[in-house]
């Protein structure tokens, strides 16, 4: 019975904060892969390209919700509301930050492809300034977790 104990995934599934330190991945991958391939797909000037993209942007902007929703709860549970100052406080606001960059790069794209028009060239100011959100958010994440230094 000690080694089910051992393999049994549950109560690391569902410890108080494990959710959004797993779900926070999914945001930031499928944005920066539909960054890099916004960016192939200019390049190649190839459709499939640019349509996988758009239907990374569209999920990196769908899956921001329950990375803020866990993120919330994980200062709730975990932190037990601790005050919002430091480290905590930068995190939640470049969390917003990236946030709304990620769902404003995914409306761009979807503006163009409904209007049937060519994406503006200011797009890629933009999505590399909402990569460079991520990256820091991601980064003080990592400092709050341990992961980065102390936390």
């Amino acid at each position: 019975m000690d080694g089910w104990r051992a393999l049994n995934p549950w109560p690391a599934i569902f410890a108080r904060h494990a959710q959004h330190v797993v779900l926070i991945h999914f945001p930031i991958a499928l944005f920066v892969t539909g960054v890099a391939l916004d960016w192939l797909g200019r390049w190649s000037r190839r459709r499939t390209i640019a349509h996988a993209s758009y239907t990374n942007l569209l999920a990196a902007a769908w899956s921001t919700l329950p990375a803020f929703a866990t993120g919330l709860l994980a200062w709730r549970l975990q932190l037990e509301g601790a005050r919002l100052e430091g480290v905590l406080l930068l995190h939640l606001l470049l969390a917003l930050a990236s946030g709304v960059m990620i769902w404003i790069v995914w409306a761009l794209h979807y503006r163009a492809r409904r209007q049937r028009e060519a994406l503006p060239p200011y797009r890629w100011a933009v999505e590399l300034l909402g990569v460079g959100f991520v990256m820091l958010t991601g980064h003080l994440g990592g400092v709050l977790s341990g992961v980065n230094g102390p936390g």
